[in-house]
């Protein structure tokens, strides 16, 4: 019944917005195009497409908020005017009772709050659908104290979660089955993928741990601080770190009176976006202005802060290389490159004409490569590229959407900072150099040193190997022993050949001494 009443408030809040005419007019049945006509006649439909789906889903609450944030992520499958409203939507919640937060706290830890903190400030710091922040003040073991903030997850959120997804999950099976572009547009995906990400947030312990190896990775790198996590005081419902105080990076006006430099600050942030991405495969997927603050310590002054992470994205190392291949091929205006490595990857169908998909490219890129550099927008490059990509029946990968709308974040963001910065050319320089560690003696060096262990172990096996293949070569396991060898001796060629190498390359070096040494002396 409840799901029941749920559906006519959701479906009366569709006709109010006039959302059936965006719907149903890609319908093709005629009744359906009947029932549209009736249901919006009479209604003032004056507002854009897009301002009445933001409004839409602000209504319907916070789980439609966030559906409508992952929406704007993907261009790819939404028009670019729908999108662009889409990014607007925010999480206007207001807080839940105290009381409640303190409830859950006690429920989670079996403790009284106070046997918990040595201070508790009840009036939260902010809020938002899916938790609030209250700050506190925990005792550490050795006697010293800290100051902390404390996220709370939202009573009840799991429940209404489940319902409001089961719908999506329904009405997007509807959308696939009656719509003319439901198949291409991948209604069910796009739920499926929304359901991943909401659930992942639910799970305080699991934001609370890629908090942890961000900070891990970020070690070293004096431009990003991580909160610390406390984890004798984390729960599932219950998240507590380290309290940062820092200014609001869209405050940017308090900033540069403060002394920060600007332009610096929007580098770095391009700085720590691709070092995430490629050097580490795991990035804040989040950074939209309302989790990310600068550091106005002396000790720490200018750096930024990250908050928030329910949301990161990972990336393999195939995943990695393709990317860097492919922006130095966009650096280098190098089309063909590009369309080759869509064919290469299998993002594409086999049979793609590699001189069509070319022309694609570039009909996409060049207009952007004959401005100023500065004028030059990556996000909207991307933009109509997974437009174009629709033609060619490119295969989109969820790790890459996630990518795409961090991307995005970070030049709108470097852009109000600095809106002369140059994303291309800042990350140029970052990309050869990764490149450069990523195909020379260097990642030679790594490979080697991190299967060492492995060749140590199977150098010994291979009489063995032999011994048993020849031994029951007539008791029908030849076949899978020979794959067995085959694999071994592959396995011993790599390692043969990588100590070849190095052998070479120390002779090489031998000589050019010796020759620097007899025309020296």
């Amino acid at each position: 019944m409840t799901r029941f009443l749920r559906g006519w408030a959701i479906l009366w809040v569709v006709f109010r917005y006039g959302l059936d005419e965006l719907v149903l007019s890609s319908f093709e049945h005629p009744w359906l195009r009947t029932v549209r006509g009736i249901v919006t006649l009479g209604r003032k439909l004056d507002k854009p497409r897009g301002v009445r789906l933001r409004e839409a889903l602000e209504e319907l609450g916070p789980i439609f908020v966030k559906f409508g944030q992952v929406l704007s992520t993907r261009s790819d499958l939404m028009p670019p005017d729908v999108a662009e409203e889409l990014a607007k939507l925010q999480d206007r919640v207001p807080p839940f009772d105290p009381q409640i937060a303190v409830d859950t706290i006690e429920r989670s830890f079996k403790r009284p709050l106070d046997q918990i903190f040595v201070r508790f400030e009840r009036e939260p710091v902010a809020s938002a659908s899916i938790a609030q922040v209250h700050f506190a003040v925990v005792r550490n073991k050795d006697g010293s104290e800290s100051d902390v903030a404390v996220k709370v997850l939202r009573p009840g959120m799991k429940g209404v979660i489940d319902k409001d997804l089961a719908l999506m999950h329904m009405m997007a099976g509807w959308v696939e089955k009656l719509s003319h572009d439901g198949k291409r547009l991948k209604p069910r995906q796009v739920v499926a993928e929304f359901d991943n990400y909401l659930h992942d947030e639910l799970d305080l312990i699991r934001e609370a741990s890629n908090a942890a190896q961000l900070r891990r990775n970020m070690e070293g790198l004096d431009l990003v601080l991580i909160p610390e996590i406390f984890w004798d005081y984390c729960h599932t419902d219950v998240m507590v770190m380290q309290r940062m105080n820092g200014v609001p990076i869209s405050q940017v006006e308090r900033l540069r009176e403060a002394g920060v430099d600007i332009p610096k600050l929007a580098r770095d942030g391009v700085t720590i976006f691709f070092t995430q991405v490629f050097r580490d495969g795991f990035f804040h997927a989040d950074m939209h202005p309302g989790n990310i603050q600068v550091s106005l310590e002396p000790e720490t002054f200018g750096r930024y802060i990250s908050l928030d992470f329910g949301i990161v994205g990972t990336l393999t190392e195939f995943d990695k290389e393709y990317l860097a291949q492919n922006f130095l091929a966009f650096f280098r205006r190098d089309y063909k490159r590009v369309a080759e490595l869509h064919v290469e990857s299998g993002w594409v169908p086999a049979i793609t004409r590699v001189e069509e998909l070319e022309a694609a490219i570039r009909a996409v890129c060049e207009p952007y490569f004959d401005r100023p550099l500065a004028e030059i927008s990556l996000g909207m490059v991307l933009m109509r590229l997974f437009q174009t990509s629709r033609r060619f029946q490119v295969e989109i990968q969820p790790q890459l959407v996630l990518l795409q709308k961090t991307l995005l974040n970070i030049e709108g963001l470097g852009r109000q900072l600095d809106p002369n910065l140059d994303l291309w050319s800042t990350a140029k320089p970052f990309l050869e150099q990764w490149m450069l560690e990523q195909m020379g003696p260097q990642r030679l060096w790594r490979e080697l040193k991190a299967q060492a262990p492995r060749y140590a172990k199977i150098l010994p096996d291979m009489p063995r190997v032999l011994h048993q293949y020849l031994a029951h070569r007539g008791a029908g396991q030849h076949e899978a022993l020979l794959m067995e060898l085959l694999r071994q001796q592959k396995t011993t060629n790599r390692l043969l050949l990588a100590i070849l190498s190095a052998g070479i390359g120390f002779v090489i070096g031998l000589v050019v001494l010796q020759l620097l040494l007899h025309f020296r002396f």
